[in-house]
């Protein structure tokens, strides 16, 4: 034990003057000492700040994300490896979504698709110009599968309709288009994109867009990059949402499904929309070079 510790533990009884000079020391250096040591105790508050953010956003952001919510909250300067050994310091590590591997749907041959009407087209430049929409298979738990089916808009990426159903009929695509476009209700002219799988080549789902005045637009046969977009949503929202579980139930998936989605359109920070959400991404005013890639 140090001189300056056996002052500090026993100036509740003796004074510190009295303390110090019986020990021989003066005031002056063991308030410099006690200052120091408050100094190396008291936590930044910028770093409390990572913590509480980390936590909030449940494992889902890295130094990149968090970097920028630390500036939305007036921490600027504050780089990513000092936030890095932050997180690392309190074994915190966030989520490695798997490196995105495009599918090919096993079409019908038989079915006529419509053309890709995205091949060599602009960018989006405004919501409800381009929807793109997939299928994906959740594994429920003791086994079998749930199936979920999203519209994104391709400008914000913001998901605008979804549906959830243990089986994967035709009206699984048709019911969340439904809702995306009595939600955004877009001008004719609209283009939906998919790809060939059987649910999109139905007579009702093209019923459906024709009624609407909306386009559709496949991608060929065996290209498994023309859907991109809607198929990369997959890896991150498996990553975020099941972190490698299942759903008990299929009330308890759409339960958690919805909170997800709420969260992925009204908080989550999109790198491809300047680390802006996909809605504020869509209120806010743009600049060409803020525009989506394609």
């Amino acid at each position: 034990m140090s001189v300056y510790q056996y002052i500090a533990q026993h100036q509740a009884r003796v004074s510190v003057r009295q303390l110090c000079s019986v020990l021989r020391v003066t005031t002056s250096a063991y308030y410099a000492w006690r200052a120091k040591i408050r100094r190396l105790t008291v936590v930044p508050a910028w770093q409390v700040a990572v913590r509480q953010l980390f936590a909030r956003h449940a494992r889902r952001y890295g130094t990149r994300r968090l970097r920028v919510e630390l500036a939305a909250q007036g921490y600027s300067g504050i780089g990513r490896r000092g936030m890095r050994q932050v997180l690392a310091a309190h074994g915190l590590r966030a989520q490695q979504p798997r490196s995105f591997v495009p599918r090919t749907t096993h079409s019908d041959p038989a079915v006529r698709a419509a053309p890709n009407r995205l091949l060599g087209q602009p960018t989006p430049t405004a919501p409800n110009q381009v929807w793109v929409g997939d299928i994906t298979y959740l594994p429920k738990q003791g086994g079998g599968w749930l199936y979920l089916a999203t519209w994104l808009d391709r400008y914000s990426r913001k998901v605008v309709g979804w549906d959830v159903r243990a089986t994967m009929p035709e009206d699984l695509v048709s019911e969340a288009l439904r809702r995306a476009l009595v939600v955004r209700r877009p001008t004719a002219g609209l283009v939906v994109h998919s790809d060939q799988g059987s649910q999109y080549a139905a007579t009702r789902f093209k019923h459906l867009l024709a009624c609407h005045g909306a386009v559709q637009s496949m991608s060929r046969r065996g290209n498994c990059y023309d859907n991109a977009h809607a198929e990369s949503f997959w890896s991150r929202l498996k990553t975020e949402l099941l972190d490698g579980g299942s759903f008990g139930s299929l009330a308890e998936a759409r339960l958690e499904i919805s909170h997800y989605m709420a969260y992925y359109n009204a908080e989550r920070r999109h790198s491809a929309l300047g680390y802006l959400a996909p809605n504020h991404f869509e209120t806010q005013p743009k600049t060409t070079s803020q525009l989506c890639p394609a």
